[in-house]
């Protein structure tokens, strides 16, 4: 049985998790982390030399970093699902899921923290609208790549989806509907995740 170790309110921490439950697979989840710790232990840095979250245990093998955690879920549990069997779209949500890293990443960071985890008194609002700005640019060129298709690499949920979901859920809460102009393509992807089960169980939690 997997073991997935982190909290999961950590953004990382629910794209394995809402993998595994998209395949329905059984899964412990181990609370590792933020206000929970253990991940700066001997034991704990021996599996994630980074000492983040999420980590893996599948048997006696293990391994880091969600993105690729993800991919090796959907390749050995999805085939044909999250792991598409077409080239192409597995190659599509492939280039998402970086894209997720280099261009979502940095603005969210900013995002989040300055309005999550930043007291209001002490918020750069400068800075935070600054971001907000990035996403309306970043958000744009998915809207423009989802037109006529229902998830990121086609008429499908595939593995593609799931780092940029999570993200997208901070997205739509935090920011005002007067900051983000409408991105009806972008819009109808994330009202369809937010129709499966698995994502609200996984992503659809309070922010902290």
């Amino acid at each position: 049985m997997l073991k997935i170790i982190g909290r999961r309110t950590s953004g990382n921490v629910m794209k394995p998790l809402w993998a595994a439950d998209e395949l329905g697979l059984e899964y412990e989840q181990v609370d590792v982390g933020g206000k929970f710790g253990g991940n700066d232990t001997a034991e704990y840095l021996a599996m994630n030399p980074m000492g983040l979250v999420p980590t893996l245990m599948d048997g006696d093998f293990t391994m880091f970093e969600s993105n690729a955690i993800t991919r090796y879920i959907a390749q050995k549990y999805g085939q044909g699902s999250l792991w598409p069997d077409d080239p192409h779209a597995r190659a599509t949500a492939d280039s998402w899921m970086d894209w997720k890293l280099n261009a979502v990443n940095p603005f969210m960071r900013i995002v989040f923290w300055g309005l999550v985890r930043t007291a209001p008194e002490d918020r750069d609002m400068d800075q935070i609208n600054a971001g907000i700005e990035q996403g309306v640019k970043f958000w744009g060129m998915l809207d423009t790549h989802l037109a006529g298709r229902n998830y990121i690499a086609g008429e499908d949920l595939t593995m593609g989806d799931i780092p940029v979901g999570p993200q997208a859920f901070r997205w739509f809460e935090l920011v005002n509907e007067d900051q983000r102009p409408s991105m009806p393509n972008l819009e109808a992807w994330y009202q369809r995740l937010t129709e499966r089960p698995a994502f609200i169980k996984n992503c659809m939690n309070p922010l902290e």
